[in-house]
């Protein structure tokens, strides 16, 4: 069982930054791939960025691309999403996830996910 608690939302104007936070309980975190996905409003949910469990592969969607930096820290059970460069339509509600096998999560697919943390950015 994987605990997942999402920080760091919040209102932000176009081209500003936020970094957002994920704290994993449990001491199985780094066997597990881990995710950022973002649902807006009236829009299906998608994958925002990937890690691998040892950091060695990440993905990242094509509109977030040269923006967003995932990254995670397994002592600290945490991964990260820092988002610089924000846009208006990256206003979505942002939840962290847990995934094997990475396949799972390029796929959409998860065993667990946080709550969620708004983001809203204003133009």
């Amino acid at each position: 069982q994987v605990q997942l608690v999402e920080s760091g939302g919040g209102l932000v104007q176009a081209g500003g930054s936020l970094r957002l936070s994920c704290a994993a309980s449990g001491r199985t975190f780094s066997s597990y791939h881990m995710g950022w996905f973002r649902q807006a409003p009236g829009k299906e949910r998608e994958i925002v960025a990937g890690i691998s469990r040892n950091s060695g592969t990440t993905y990242y969607v094509d509109s977030v691309k040269g923006r967003f930096t995932i990254s995670r820290d397994n002592a600290k059970n945490t991964v990260y999403l820092q988002m610089n460069s924000l846009k208006p339509e990256d206003t979505a509600v942002y939840f962290c996830a847990a995934a094997q096998p990475w396949a799972a999560m390029r796929g959409g697919r998860y065993d667990y996910r946080g709550q969620g943390t708004q983001v809203t950015v204003s133009s």
